[in-house]
């Protein structure tokens, strides 16, 4: 992992203000130094560093990969890959975006990842007129705010909260479930969601500190124990979810945790060990990224020497939207934001079609559960419904 990260790394933007940045990007576009379609720059915004790093490494690598290709096919380096890291953090990303908007050569934002962070970021974004396509940030609210620029890749929680719920119901036939959230944007929504789909079968419920800031997770595992639940539902990260798998493991609880996208990493059977993690269920609002068409797999695995991971595929498809625009002579954030409010465009793990509130596509929603094996890695189980 650290090899991956110091690779992700390399090149970040410097984190900090710029005054008046937002307010000068809406005519960057047009720098004068651009030649032709070629010159300008697209952005990844998220976490390469901090507690849920493997997330945003995985998007930010589908995404490169996606500007890599296209410069071998021009045979120059034609967009520029930028890259800034928000620490996957909603108070720090503000700070980040400012830096971001201040570059007049970006066109197109891939992120940010996490609904926290994307709450934060994307009002500074929308006042800059620079449009986000977020492959993985899935709080239903953030299509609420009216904002232009925004773009979502996958389902949100409205979709992945009743999947995890029938899960639950339909395959685990829980009869009791206790449901525990790490207060996040993210993982509060996803727990509300599936505590509202599951009703009367939710027998207790409980709050935990974000990941990094809690290791001791007995109170939670004891009350968990108590409940006489056979589910556990938990809307947060891999970290957490991986300490608590182990911890109730420790405490000889037999039953099954469930968790959504943001616990579909390797770092949970990390965190957990292998042996805890292994039937530990998650949803996500993804296909396999395995079943990814075309040569993805086997390209990305070329790339970085790792397989591709979570959204490592939607990132892909999202800085490809942008590089279609781009190619179709959208080389203004206006024209690229008129483009993407038009655009269906078939990539390599979905097709991509926006409402006017930037949500995708209802005829586009997926969402597939997957389990950790004996190996610590997520395999893919069964596509849930979403209804």
């Amino acid at each position: 992992m650290r090899q991956v990260l110091a690779r992700a790394i390399g090149g970040l933007a410097v984190i900090g203000l710029v005054a008046g940045a937002a307010a000068c990007n809406s005519s960057s576009s047009s720098d004068d130094s651009a030649s032709g379609n070629c010159g300008y720059k697209l952005a990844f915004f998220g976490a390469l560093t901090g507690s849920a790093a493997n997330l945003g490494v995985n998007i930010e690598q589908g995404f490169e990969l996606a500007i890599k290709q296209y410069n071998t096919k021009k045979g120059s380096e034609c967009i520029t890959v930028a890259k800034f890291d928000s620490q996957g953090e909603p108070a720090v990303a503000p700070g980040v975006a400012r830096n971001l908007v201040a570059d007049k050569k970006i066109l197109g934002i891939v992120g940010p990842p996490f609904s926290g962070e994307s709450e934060a970021a994307d009002p500074i974004f929308e006042e800059a007129g620079i449009p986000t396509i977020t492959p993985s940030a899935t709080r239903v609210s953030l299509s609420a705010n009216g904002w232009k620029t925004f773009h979502r890749a996958v389902a949100n929680d409205d979709a992945q909260g009743p999947a995890a719920a029938n899960y639950i119901k339909d395959v685990l036939k829980a009869q009791k479930v206790f449901v525990a959230d790490d207060q996040s944007a993210y993982g509060a929504g996803l727990a509300d969601v599936v505590k509202k789909t599951l009703g009367s079968t939710v027998v207790a419920t409980d709050k935990t500190e974000a990941d990094g800031k809690q290791t001791d997770f007995s109170a939670v595992v004891q009350k968990v124990v108590s409940s006489g639940a056979t589910a556990m539902f938990y809307g947060g990260y891999y970290q957490n979810g991986g300490l608590i798998r182990k911890q109730l493991t420790a405490a000889n609880w037999k039953g099954v945790l469930v968790g959504g996208d943001g616990m579909k990493d390797p770092g949970l059977a990390k965190a957990a060990g292998n042996n805890a993690a292994t039937g530990t269920v998650v949803t996500c609002p993804c296909s396999p990224p395995e079943k990814a068409g075309g040569t993805f797999v086997a390209d990305y695995k070329k790339q970085w020497n790792v397989d591709a991971g979570t959204y490592s595929d939607v990132a892909f498809d999202a800085a490809n939207v942008f590089l279609a625009g781009i190619d179709a002579g959208n080389t203004t954030t206006e024209k690229m934001n008129t483009y993407l409010s038009t655009v269906n465009y078939t990539g390599i793990a979905n097709t991509y079609k926006w409402t006017a509130t930037g949500e995708l596509d209802p005829n586009s929603i997926k969402v597939w559960a997957f389990k950790f094996d004996a190996s610590g890695n997520t395999v893919a189980d069964q596509e849930v419904k979403t209804s």
